[in-house]
C-alpha cells in the first residue's frame, strides 16, 4: 500500500502533501489538548501508534507481484478519534520511511492521506454508524478496522490511477488495474485485521477497564 520513494510525479507528491496538511495541523492541536487534559492517555497513545507501526510494516506478497499489509489504524481511531490518529499515522509512516525503507519521504503526503487520514475517518464513521444501528461492541470494532483497511487501499489505487492513467481507458481503466493488484490479498487481510483489532480491544477492556472508560466514554454502553 505504501507508495515507494520517488514513485509519484512531483506535482502529485506536493498536492497530496498540501491536502494532508490541514488534517495534521488540526490533529496536532487536538493531540496536545488530549495530553494536557489526560496525561494518563500517553500509554494508550504509544500503544496505538505501536500497533499501527507493527501491522502496517508487515508486508505480505501478493499474487500479482505487489504486496499488501494491514494498517492498524482502527484501534487508535476508536480510542482517540480520527484527528489524533491522523497524526499518529503520519508519525508511523515517517519512521517506516526512515528506518524500514517502507514508503518514502517524497510520497509521505500521499501515504498519509490514504492510510492516516482516509483510514482514520473511515474507521470512525464506520464505528459510529455501527453504534447507531446498535451493533454489538465487537462488531463495531471489527467493521471499523476492516473498512479502514479497505478504504485505505481504494484511496491508494485512486492515487496511482490519477498519477498513471491508462493510455487507452484513462482513469477508470487504471483504477481497475491498480485495484486488481491488491484485491486477492487485501480482502482477507481486512477481515484478519478486523478480528485482530477486536482481540486487542477486548484485552484492553478486560485488563484496563477504568483507563479505557476515560478514553472511550461510550465504552460502558457496550458490554456485549
Amino acid at each position: 500500500m505504501h507508495i515507494m520513494e520517488g514513485f509519484l510525479p512531483v506535482t502529485h507528491a506536493i498536492g497530496w502533501s498540501v491536502a494532508s496538511l490541514p488534517f495534521l495541523v488540526f490533529g496536532t492541536h487536538r493531540l496536545s489538548q488530549k495530553m494536557a487534559r489526560e496525561p494518563q492517555a500517553r500509554l494508550f497513545l504509544g500503544a496505538s501508534g505501536g500497533f499501527a507501526f507493527v501491522l502496517s510494516a508487515l508486508k505480505l506478497p501478493s499474487v500479482t507481484g505487489s504486496c499488501s499489509h494491514p494498517t492498524g489504524i482502527g484501534l487508535g481511531t476508536i480510542l482517540f478519534g480520527p484527528s489524533i490518529m491522523c497524526v499518529l499515522g503520519c508519525v508511523v509512516l515517517v519512521f517506516q520511511a526512515l528506518f524500514l525503507a517502507h514508503g518514502g519521504l517524497t510520497t509521505l503526503g500521499a501515504n498519509t492521506f490514504s492510510m492516516a487520514i482516509v483510514g482514520s475517518f473511515t474507521a470512525w464513521f464506520s464505528f459510529r454508524a455501527a453504534r447507531s444501528l446498535r451493533v454489538p461492541f465487537n462488531g463495531c470494532v471489527f467493521l471499523a478496522a476492516a473498512c479502514s483497511d479497505l478504504c485505505t487501499y481504494l484511496t491508494t489505487a485512486l492515487q496511482l490511477a490519477l498519477a498513471f492513467p491508462d493510455p487507452a481507458s484513462g482513469l477508470a481503466g487504471a483504477s481497475a488495474k491498480f485495484l486488481g493488484v491488491f484485491a486477492f490479498t487485501q480482502v482477507p487481510l481486512a477481515i484478519t485485521e478486523g478480528l485482530l483489532t477486536v482481540l486487542v480491544m477486548n484485552l484492553l477492556r478486560n485488563h484496563a477497564t477504568d483507563s479505557i472508560r476515560t478514553l472511550l466514554p461510550a465504552f460502558s454502553q457496550h458490554r456485549k
